[in-house]
């Protein structure tokens, strides 16, 4: 499988979808997609226990370039650096993007 890049994935290469999420992909689910699409060295069978760095093969410029994608798949404000500490597992990822997705639909945020 080839490693996507960010300009793939906004000009139309297929790989993260622009708009809202499709009602029968999960977040979690979409995530995972656009982690295994980006990996440098993807597995042949993702988990969530993947660690980003050591198991997948991301470097510092490559986990800017899926936190960008990230944003703008789930129509997300950009992460300050200080929310991006410790997440170092696709599980970790998943929690953060599920967790950020709820709480601006709690607070009636509109995306971008």
């Amino acid at each position: 499988m080839r490693a996507a890049s960010c300009s793939d994935s906004m000009t139309g290469g297929g790989l993260v979808p622009d708009g809202p999420a499709v009602a029968d992909t999960t977040t979690a689910d979409k995530v995972r997609r656009i982690v295994l699409a980006m990996a440098p060295q993807p597995p042949a069978e993702l988990s969530d226990e993947h660690r980003l760095v050591e198991d997948l093969g991301f470097d510092s410029l490559r986990l800017m370039e899926l936190t960008v994608v990230l944003e703008r798949a789930f129509a997300l404000p950009r992460f300050r650096p200080e929310e991006l500490v410790g997440v170092r597992r696709v599980d970790a990822v998943i929690a953060l993007i599920s967790g950020t997705v709820a709480a601006a639909d709690a607070s009636g945020e509109v995306p971008r």
